[in-house]
């Protein structure tokens, strides 16, 4: 199979479009050609590629296999055309980071201190769950991503660079809120609000309370910290999170962390990247900062 660039691209244009005429439009192409060009390759490759659906052009399966190799062929030339720049002196580069929405709480602080030592740095920036981020990377869709350990069945690399403590939380109101020394089981009976079942700090949590031979009872499950936080404001019942979200509802006394024995639980956060993955000089810069100034450049807030 001897597929062209020029086809690659047509595939990515009329999967964005759904439409060819305004695929034909944003390659500077007639419809006709763009038509043309995709009868060669469904012959070439005997599948169908793409289906009308209704008025729009929807891919077959065929035709989203083709699309993410397509991806895949695009990036990696955007990644030399990056490298070769930087090796000819032209002062530029892109970084692409994703991180965990519970990173959010303290990355901004770091991309501002390497944006101070790199102003021509152009960053983009993403903030999915934990399925999401481990999409990216794989896909390479991104330079790397900030969040917990990858899991161990995959071709990525986890570099820990912080300290991420999960600690329990109640409402100030809560009749354990400010007693010291609980014990685990006296938590284990109360009523949490967790995570999704694929999030790291669900599966760091559940495994920590099976460890003691108890049960995270899960009342209630959102897909956010800031919501769980809310929710346990709300008295509707106990949270497991990490200390970097709670910097202003600690200071304004709408949160309290319990003194549970054994907690907090003390996860890393990571750089996680493709293992084999050469980074052009942006996204090297990126990494190296990150893991030589993280710990002097994030503090945490006061647990109790």
């Amino acid at each position: 199979m001897h597929l062209t660039l020029k086809q690659l691209k047509i595939i990515s244009a009329i999967a964005a479009t759904r439409n060819y005429t305004l695929a034909a439009g944003n390659l500077y192409m007639t419809q006709p050609a763009i038509s043309m060009q995709v009868k060669q390759m469904e012959e070439l490759i005997g599948l169908a590629l793409f289906e009308r659906v209704g008025k729009q052009i929807e891919l077959t399966e065929a035709g989203r296999e083709l699309l993410h190799y397509s991806q895949n062929i695009q990036r990696q030339l955007e990644e030399a055309e990056t490298m070769l720049s930087e090796m000819k002196g032209l002062k530029r580069g892109t970084l692409h980071l994703t991180m965990a929405s519970t990173a959010n709480y303290f990355a901004p602080q770091l991309i501002a201190a390497f944006r101070q030592r790199f102003p021509q740095a152009e960053i983009r920036l993403e903030v999915t769950n934990r399925a999401g981020l481990i999409a990216a990377v794989e896909s390479n869709s991104t330079d790397m991503a900030i969040m917990g350990k990858p899991p161990a069945d995959t071709e990525l690399v986890g570099i820990s660079f912080l300290d991420n403590p999960l600690v329990v939380i109640a409402a100030p109101s809560h009749p354990l809120a400010g007693r010291r020394t609980i014990a685990l089981h006296e938590v284990s009976g109360e009523s949490f609000i967790v995570r999704e079942k694929s999030s790291g700090t669900r599966i760091a949590a559940e495994r920590f309370f099976a460890q003691h031979g108890l049960e995270l009872k899960a009342g209630m499950e959102m897909n956010r910290s800031e919501a769980i936080k809310q929710a346990v404001m709300a008295e509707l019942g106990l949270g497991i999170v990490s200390l970097h979200t709670l910097e202003m509802e600690l200071a304004l006394g709408r949160l309290a962390v319990l003194d549970v024995e054994d907690f907090p639980i003390v996860r890393q956060w990571h750089i996680v990247h493709r293992d084999g993955k050469r980074f052009a000089a942006i996204p090297e810069a990126f990494k190296n900062f990150v893991l030589e100034n993280a710990t002097r450049l994030i503090a945490l807030p006061a647990g109790r």
